[in-house]
């Protein structure tokens, strides 16, 4: 059960494995593109690839989803990133229950956007998560976990290995699944991993380059940092942090550096709106921003 990219790698590892997949769930297909056609997800295009039966309820909240679920006689479902609540009859029909890929070292960042809350609050490690599923939000006992450094990765980079981590780690659990004894979270060291906004991608130059820094990455790919110049979004894919002193948000000089409210950032890759990514200098060479430039 799961809809993005981040789900993939799990789908793939189970069939290579060996286990009888007897049913794939993935949201519906979503309108995407210039010509707003419906699109499925990658979950099920994979799952199409590999001749599975893929199933695509808007909701499992009705009866006869219920029963159909039921009806399948799994064993267990494995779940990542799949982005419908799964109620109590879902959640009990399988024979161990639902298991979950969840992208952080639980109880720390339980909820929806664990890679970038990980990055923005400057975490020097996180990971995967394999959790016994119940009702509250990613609050079930914890199978197995594996961690990773952030060391400087991007939102992208992360999720990508972290997807992959959790495909292995999954893996690994289901073979030992019988013998596993839960342990259970601490709830008094949990956090909350709240949906990012796209209000939350304009870069604010009054906190500190540090801080400034990690946004970006937090942002990369989507929604994307990004300042503002002359009524065009510019959005800032990569940046540097470096010494500089000034009002925060002016441009100090002719490679885009610009003034935090401690120490400053030099953006290394930009990108203009229906363009795609390049280097800072290339885009100054074709569109300057002058120094004393503010990005209030």
């Amino acid at each position: 059960m799961g809809t993005p990219d981040f789900a993939v790698p799990a789908l793939k590892a189970l069939s290579d494995f060996g286990h009888d997949i007897v049913a794939v769930y993935s949201q519906p297909p979503r309108p995407a593109g210039r010509g707003k056609k419906p699109r499925a997800s990658a979950v099920q295009q994979e799952a199409e690839r590999l001749g599975l039966e893929v199933r695509t309820p808007a909701s499992l909240k009705p009866d006869e989803q219920k029963a159909a679920f039921a009806a399948l006689n799994a064993d267990v479902a494995v779940v990542a990133a799949y982005g419908l609540i799964l109620n109590q009859a879902i959640l009990d029909a399988p024979k161990y229950g639902c298991i979950n890929i969840h992208g952080s070292l639980l109880p720390r960042w339980r909820g929806a956007a664990p890679v970038q809350r990980a990055i923005l609050a400057g975490d020097a490690e996180t990971g995967i998560t394999i959790m016994q599923m119940e009702r509250g939000l990613d609050t079930g006992p914890m199978l197995a976990k594996a961690e990773t450094p952030i060391d400087g990765k991007t939102a992208g980079e992360l999720t990508d290995e972290l997807a992959q981590m959790g495909a292995t780690l999954v893996c690994e659990t289901l073979s030992e699944l019988k013998g596993l004894e839960p342990e259970p979270q601490n709830d008094a060291l949990a956090t909350y991993a709240e949906k990012i906004s796209k209000a939350e991608a304009r870069l604010d130059f009054a906190q500190s380059a540090e801080l400034v820094e990690r946004t970006v990455r937090a942002f990369n790919p989507m929604p994307g940092a990004f300042v503002e110049y002359e009524g065009e979004r510019i959005k800032i894919l990569a940046a540097e942090i470096v010494e500089g002193d000034g009002v925060p948000g002016m441009v100090l000089d002719d490679e885009l550096t610009i003034a935090c409210q401690d120490g400053a950032i030099r953006p290394t890759l930009v990108q203009r709106a229906g363009k795609g990514a390049m280097a800072t200098g290339d885009l100054l060479r074709g569109f300057p921003i002058p120094v004393g430039t503010s990005f209030a």
